[in-house]
């Protein structure tokens, strides 16, 4: 698209007309909510972490070098052969039954007893997250969010303009004081609260858990004040040191939808997740589905359902935990080795990631050229935030570089803070550093 410009009458001829062109002729023509789109932050940092000479202490991309490949590239090619008229045709809007059946039988291992009828299969649990905000929001409304949280979850929250209402953490996930605290300050305002958004077990970015004691106080919260939960659960099977705790769903069939994954517990390519809701929700979400993608992807649903009837999930899990338990030990020792004083971060007992609070007047956005110029990258803390804070914060992930790799990348990162405080006791003028927010840091389970 052009526009034109009448040109400039002058001593001589006339100018000629000059003509701009507009690099997007539709953008006034979008609808008001693209207003809220931005680019992941996690996303657009592959293109630099994905080169070899990087560590990427990024991106939580689950580690599959050790799934059984060989074999399931022949369970694959037997799935063709065999059923490749049904896995490659169209298929039902809720999912296969074969696979909700056995979605049920996975979230049995965290004490959920479900029926089939009321999962509805997703193409990963992202779309999950979009489907239910789609089905509860109109702009204006406000969910209820752990501060950190999930970038994808913000994400999609940001594209459905609602207003994001964070609540503080401590040592054991969602505070109860401050979720009442934000609950009331809602009403009060007028505000409508339509669910509270939390991911219980290993936090992505803050890598703690709530205990069961801490999953009851939160329902009953949320009972006592008629507000659904949405609980976000794609790492319930990877705790490193105990058996899985019983989900919040696991305690209440008719308040809490349930969100899970096989792309952390098998592979993410397939984008096979799935939303576990009451009966009524479920009806609104398969409309919802079909809308969108007429069905899930018919044949990721059917390879996974051949790997989990095949296969040993369970013992393929047990290996995945005992890789990333090494990974989160390197990880560990590398932060105690190399950072400077005043660096604080938590310490997961599953998952895929550490939460690190860096020294004042250290900022973590601004530092991030720094690193990855130093062949080190992470992701800044203010992308898991929806007002913009967590500036001192950094999100670093363990689960798939080598340890050797993990302890090089604490280094290097350790190398390029300490020069950042260097520069900065030598240019910096004298004062107190920023206070952090009260919900900035996850709490006390840090050095």
């Amino acid at each position: 698209m052009t526009v034109d410009h009448p040109g400039s009458e002058g001593a001589g001829s006339p100018l000629p007309a000059r003509r701009d062109t507009r690099l997007d002729p539709y953008i006034g023509t979008y609808a008001e909510r693209t207003h809220g789109m931005t680019a992941s932050a996690v996303r657009a940092l592959f293109a630099v972490a994905n080169r070899p000479e990087v560590v990427s202490l990024a991106g939580g991309m689950p580690n599959i070098a050790d799934l059984p490949l060989e074999s399931l590239g022949g369970a694959i090619a037997r799935l063709v052969a065999e059923h490749g008229t049904r896995a490659m045709q169209y298929g039902a809007g809720q999912g296969e039954p074969v696979l909700r059946a056995q979605i049920c039988e996975v979230m049995a291992e965290e004490a959920i007893s479900a029926h089939p009828d009321d999962v509805v299969v997703s193409v990963g649990s992202q779309q999950g997250l979009a489907l239910l905000t789609q089905v509860f929001c109109d702009p204006g409304d406000v969910i209820l969010c752990e501060a950190p949280s999930y970038v994808g979850a913000l994400g999609v929250f940001r594209t459905y303009q609602t207003q994001v209402v964070h609540v503080a953490m401590d040592a054991d996930g969602l505070d109860p004081i401050a979720l009442r605290e934000a609950i009331a300050s809602c009403r009060a305002a007028g505000k409508k609260i339509k669910f509270i958004y939390t991911i219980p077990n290993f936090h992505n970015p803050a890598g703690i858990s709530q205990p069961l004691e801490r999953r009851r106080e939160i329902l009953a919260i949320a009972k006592s004040e008629g507000i659904l939960i949405v609980e976000d659960n794609p790492y319930g099977l990877l705790g490193f040191d105990s058996e899985p705790t019983p989900a919040i769903r696991s305690l209440d069939d008719g308040a809490v939808v349930y969100l899970g994954s096989f792309s952390k517990t098998f592979a993410p390519g397939f984008r096979i997740g799935w939303i576990l809701a009451p009966h009524a929700i479920k009806e609104k979400l398969v409309l919802a589905q079909e809308s969108a993608t007429l069905c899930p992807p018919v044949f990721s649903q059917y390879t996974i359902s051949a790997y989990l009837q095949n296969f040993d999930w369970r013992g393929q899990i047990k290996k995945s935990r005992e890789l990333y338990r090494e990974r989160r030990d390197a990880m560990l020792a590398g932060l105690q080795a190399h950072m400077p004083p005043g660096t604080s971060w938590t310490r997961p007992g599953g998952g895929f990631f550490v939460w690190l609070t860096i020294p004042a007047p250290l900022d973590a956005e601004a530092m991030l050229p720094r690193a990855v110029t130093a062949r080190v990258a992470y992701v800044p803390g203010n992308a898991f935030y929806a007002d913009g804070l967590g500036t001192r914060h950094m999100r670093l992930s363990y689960c798939l570089p080598t340890p050797d790799q993990i302890i090089e990348g604490t280094r290097r990162l350790a190398e390029v803070m300490g020069n950042e405080l260097s520069i900065n006791a030598i240019f910096s003028n004298p004062g107190r550093p920023r206070a952090l927010h009260p919900y900035e840091a996850p709490g006390p389970d840090q050095r």
